[in-house]
C-alpha cells in the first residue's frame, strides 16, 4: 500500500498515541485529533485512573517502537497482591512463582506524554488538541469536529480513519446510528462504580505502606485497592455498588457516614488517609462497563481500535495492555503486505476479536476473585499450589494469571481456555480429595496436567473451545 496515504486517528490517548508513533515510524502521513487539552501542558487527570498496571503485553508494544527503557524508568514493580483483612493484618500473595514475573504501576499521564513526545518526533505525524469528533461519515471517509478553542465546526477527510477515542467512541456511535450495515453492539454495566482516592506520602516524602505490591482490601461485596506512584503516594480506588448493601455510593452522603464505613471495613487504610473526606466528595463516582461490537471496520475506510472496539473493566489490569497489543497485532498484519486497507482490516479483526472478547470475560471473572475469592481457603490453597508449581517447575506450569499476564506470545483466548481448565481441575480435585497437598509436588503436577487435558478435551467435544 502507498505509504504516502493520509491516516486520520481520532483520539490521542494511550492507544492512539502509540498507533500514531508506529504508523509514523512506518512512513505514513498521520494526523491525530484529540478532544482534551494537551496533557503535557494541563493537568486533566483528576478523578480518573491516574496509574495503571503495566505488564508483558504492554512491554512488548514498547519494544516494538523502541522505547522500552524510557518506559521502564516510569515503572514501579509490584510483585504481588498485598491482602488486608478487617483487622489490618496483611499477607503478600505473589503474582507468580517465578521471580522475574511481576507487574508494574505506571502513571497514565506520564506514559501518554512520553508516547506523544515520541510520536511528534516524526515530521509525518501531527497532533491537534481541543478538537472533539462529533461524527464520522464512514462511507466518504470524513470526520466532523468541533474546535473547543473557537467553537467552530470543521470537516477533515483522509484515506483511512482509525478511531481510538475510547469507550464513548464517536465513530462507533456513527456506525450504530448510520444503519448502513449490520452492526452489533453491546454495553454491559456492572452494578458497581468506582471512586479515586489517595494515600499521600508521609512528611519525609516516603511511602506509608509497602511500595512493591498492589494492595487489596477485598470485602466480598466491595473492595479497595491501592497502587504506588513515583512521588511516594498511592492511588486508591474504591469499588462499591451504587445502591445495594448497607453502604453504597448512593447513601454515603455525609462525612460521618463515610468515616463510619471506612472505620468498619478499611481501618488500616483510613489511618493512612487523613485526606479521605476531601477526596471522597471532590472526586466523581464513575461507571464500570464492558463494550463489545462487530464489525470493527467499514470496508477499507474506517477501523475501531482499543477501547473504542472493546472496552473492558479494569480488574485484570489488562485494559491498557490489550490496547497496546492491538497496535502490535495490527502491525503484524501490515507487515504481511496486503494490497488494500480492507484486507488489512478484515484480517486484523479476524485474528484479534476472539482475544479481546476473552479478556473482557476474564476481567469480569477477576472482579469477583479480587473482591472476595482471594479470602477463601480453597482459593488460597489453589494459589499456593500453583506458586509452588511455577517455582519448582518454571518451564512446565503457568497459572491462568501468568498465562494472561506474563505470556505475551499466547493469545488471551488460549490463555483463558487453558487457565480456566486448570482452575477447574485443581479446585475439583481439592474438593473431592483426589489431590493431596501433602503428596509429592511432581505427582500433584502430573495429576493437574492430566485432569486439565481431560477438561479441555471435554470442552472441545462440547464445542466450548
Amino acid at each position: 500500500m502507498n505509504r504516502q496515504q493520509n491516516i486520520l486517528i481520532i483520539g490521542a490517548g494511550l492507544c492512539g498515541s502509540l498507533l500514531a508513533l508506529r504508523l509514523g515510524q512506518r512512513g505514513y502521513n498521520v494526523t491525530v485529533y484529540e478532544m482534551r487539552p494537551d496533557l503535557r501542558k494541563v493537568d486533566i487527570s483528576a478523578g480518573r485512573s491516574i496509574n495503571l498496571a503495566f505488564s508483558d503485553r504492554g512491554i512488548k508494544a514498547m519494544k516494538l517502537v523502541g522505547i522500552q527503557e524510557k518506559v521502564e524508568s516510569l515503572c514501579i514493580p509490584m510483585h504481588g497482591r498485598m491482602l488486608h483483612d478487617l483487622e489490618g493484618n496483611t499477607t503478600l500473595a505473589p503474582y507468580s512463582g517465578r521471580d522475574h514475573e511481576y507487574i508494574n504501576s505506571i502513571s497514565r499521564g506520564q506514559l501518554n506524554a512520553l508516547l506523544l513526545d515520541e510520536a511528534e518526533k516524526h515530521e509525518n505525524v501531527t497532533i491537534h488538541f481541543n478538537k472533539k469528533c462529533k461524527s464520522v461519515n464512514f462511507e466518504k471517509t470524513t470526520a466532523s469536529f468541533k474546535n473547543y478553542e473557537t467553537g467552530n465546526l470543521f470537516i477533515e477527510d483522509a484515506d483511512v480513519i482509525i478511531a481510538t477515542d475510547g469507550a464513548g467512541s464517536a465513530m462507533r456511535k456513527s456506525y450504530y446510528l448510520g444503519k448502513k450495515f449490520l452492526f452489533s453492539f453491546s454495553q454491559d454495566w456492572l452494578s458497581h462504580g468506582y471512586k479515586e482516592l489517595s494515600i499521600l506520602p508521609d512528611e519525609k516524602g516516603s511511602y506509608k505502606a509497602y511500595k512493591n505490591a498492589l494492595h487489596i482490601w477485598g470485602r466480598e461485596d466491595f473492595m479497595l485497592i491501592a497502587l504506588p506512584n513515583l512521588d511516594g503516594s498511592f492511588t486508591v480506588t474504591l469499588f462499591l455498588s451504587y445502591d445495594e448493601g448497607e453502604y453504597n455510593f448512593n447513601n454515603l452522603t455525609t462525612k460521618s457516614r463515610v468515616l463510619e464505613f471506612f472505620e468498619k471495613y478499611f481501618k488500616d487504610a483510613l489511618s493512612l488517609m487523613p485526606n479521605l473526606v476531601d477526596d471522597f466528595f471532590n472526586n466523581p463516582t464513575s461507571a464500570l462497563g464492558t463494550v463489545k461490537c462487530s464489525p470493527w471496520h467499514y470496508k477499507g475506510n474506517t477501523l475501531l481500535m482499543g477501547d473504542a472496539a472493546h472496552a473492558i473493566v479494569p480488574f485484570y489490569g489488562q485494559g491498557m495492555n490489550a490496547s497496546f497489543e492491538d497496535v502490535v497485532e495490527f502491525d503484524k498484519i501490515l507487515e504481511q503486505g496486503h494490497s488494500s486497507w480492507e484486507a488489512v482490516f478484515k484480517n486484523y479483526e479476524k485474528n484479534r476479536k476472539k482475544d479481546t472478547d476473552a479478556i473482557a470475560d476474564l476481567a469480569i471473572d477477576n472482579f469477583y476473585e479480587m473482591k472476595g475469592h482471594v479470602n477463601h481457603v480453597n482459593f488460597r490453597e489453589k494459589r499456593n499450589l500453583e506458586m509452588a508449581f511455577e517455582k519448582t517447575f518454571p518451564n512446565e506450569y503457568s497459572s491462568k494469571y501468568s498465562l494472561v499476564t506474563f505470556n505475551e506470545d499466547i493469545g488471551y483466548r488460549e490463555a483463558m481456555l487453558r487457565g480456566r481448565a486448570q482452575d477447574k481441575a485443581i479446585l475439583n480435585m481439592l474438593a473431592d480429595g483426589t489431590l493431596n497437598l501433602e503428596d509429592n509436588l511432581k505427582t500433584n503436577l502430573a495429576k493437574v496436567k492430566y485432569e486439565t487435558e481431560n477438561i479441555l478435551e471435554d470442552d472441545r467435544i462440547a464445542g466450548l473451545n
